[in-house]
């Protein structure tokens, strides 16, 4: 029944920052500069709550693996910008290849997508599907603590 209610509603922002391993306060900056709104439910005045799809989810591990690759932030919203307009393709199935200030995508199939228009020596690959796989490995352990959470709340209810 969790596993319903978060793929529905998908993540809060501090669910979000501990899949990810950013702070909150990165998190609302890129949400509030347009590098990534959140598509479930953004956030409209005070006390409202935006809420992560999966999909979001995994663009923002995309871009947090950029910036501690050394990618600017500027550029890290560039290369997300061609990916969203070029990629049909599984993420997961591809390799982010990085050099100084020039990002490639390398697609299973064999296509190169230059995300930032040029770019010559290879200094860093990104495996694509060790990023879904942690993740999905995070996912997992934050339903873990919510449904232990719930038990314990049961449990004191009972007793």
């Amino acid at each position: 029944m969790q596993e319903s209610m978060t793929i529905t509603e998908g993540f809060s922002g501090p669910q979000v920052c501990e899949l990810v391993g950013i702070t909150y306060r990165q998190l609302d900056y890129w949400a509030r500069t347009g590098l990534l709104v959140p598509t479930i439910a953004v956030a409209k005045g005070s006390g409202s709550k935006r809420r992560y799809s999966y999909h979001d989810v995994l663009e923002i591990k995309v871009i947090k693996n950029l910036l501690d690759a050394g990618v600017s932030l500027q550029r890290a919203r560039q290369a997300v910008e061609c990916l969203r307009a070029n990629l049909g393709a599984d993420l997961a199935a591809a390799s982010l290849i990085l050099s100084g200030s020039d990002s490639v995508l390398a697609t299973s199939n064999g296509e190169i997508v230059d995300l930032l228009a040029g770019g010559q020596g290879v200094f860093n690959v990104i495996a694509m599907a060790g990023v879904v796989s942690e993740l999905d490995q995070g996912i997992v352990a934050i339903r873990a603590d919510v449904a232990t959470a719930a038990a314990g709340q049961r449990m004191a209810r009972s007793a």
